[in-house]
Formats: structure tokens, sequence, C-alpha cells
């Protein structure tokens, strides 16, 4: 069987649970969710690293450089049976911090950066219908709210692999993605 990690969501569940995110965590959930009785070929981490770049603020007009490491990526590609697919974060430009936005002067502390993952989604999907037409493995234990991913999973279920959508903690899944799973497992945090 194969783990596959949506970084985003993932990312998005431990904030919520107040976890520090980081390589060790990530590994831990991913081992979480493989039973006694399955063997593990490998663990798929989906997710974009920081953005980084030079952009305009959004009232000043005042350039803002973002600077970010992927350092913890590198780190987390290099433990035992883990790969790395990368996407890319995309700058969107700003958007407020609270709505409505009228009656004050507005400052670029009003604002938020947007970003966007690119990218990711289409990678998983790729992932799975590799697995599904090589029949490297029989199981895939997928970590993800997203679903988008729901194409991916029919189409693995249609070629004979069983899909089990991993649920974290306080986190309830998507309808559509227990429709198109065979499997709800409940992973804990470490």
């Amino acid at each position: 069987m194969a783990v596959l990690i949506d970084g985003g969501h993932l990312r998005v569940q431990a904030k919520l649970a107040k976890h520090k995110y980081n390589p060790a965590l990530i590994e831990k959930v991913a081992h979480g969710c493989v039973h006694e009785r399955e063997s593990l070929l490998r663990i798929l981490y989906y997710d974009c690293p920081p953005f980084n770049g030079e952009v305009r603020l959004p009232v000043s007009g005042a350039r803002t450089m973002f600077a970010g490491s992927d350092r913890w990526m590198r780190e987390l590609a290099a433990k035992d049976l883990f790969a790395v697919r990368q996407g890319v974060l995309k700058f969107r430009g700003f958007k407020p911090k609270k709505i409505p936005v009228a009656d004050r002067d507005l400052k670029d502390e009003d604002f938020v950066p947007d970003f966007e993952q690119k990218g990711v989604d289409m990678r998983i999907g790729l992932d799975m219908a590799n697995f599904a037409a090589d029949r490297t493995v029989d199981r895939i234990i997928l970590i993800t709210g997203d679903t988008d991913c729901v194409p991916a999973m029919k189409s693995c279920r249609i070629r004979g692999l069983q899909i089990v959508l991993a649920a974290m903690p306080d986190h309830k899944p998507a309808p559509e993605l227990l429709w198109h799973s065979d499997f709800e497992r409940a992973v804990g945090w470490p």
C-alpha cells in the first residue's frame, strides 16, 4: 500500500489541533495510517515550497519581499520511504482581513497576501493513476479534504485498487470523498 498526503490539508488540520507542523509530525501521521497487517511501499507527500519574490503592497505601493525556505521539505524527502512531490505556490494579490472594508482609511496592514497552490491535485491524481495502471499497490491511503481527488479515486477503484480515506481527529470528510472511497480510517495525532 501507499500513503498519499495532501500537505495543505494536513497543515490546516495540524494548525486547528495546535500541533507544530514539521517533518517529524508528518512522518508520525503517515506511519500512523498504516495498520500492522499492511505492508507499506511508499509515502508520497504533496505540497508547495514557500513563495519567494517581491511584490507591491496594496495601499502604499511599497515593495515587500517574501522569502521562505524549503529546507523542511528536503528533510522530509530524505526520510525512509518518503517522496515529496512539489507544486507551485502562486501569489494572487492581497485580500482584506475584514469585510466590509468601507468607512475607514485603509492601510497595508488591513490586507493579507493571497496565495494559491498550483499542480498539487494534478500530481496526486497522476500518481494514483500510475499506481492503478502499474498495480504496484493494492490499497491507497489518502489524506486529503479536496474533492478534486474524486475522479482519480473513482479511476483507481474501477481498476481494482482499494481507497482508504484517512480522517484526522475532529475533521469530517466531505461526503463526496466518502462516496468514492472503500473505507474511512480514523487517524490520531501522535
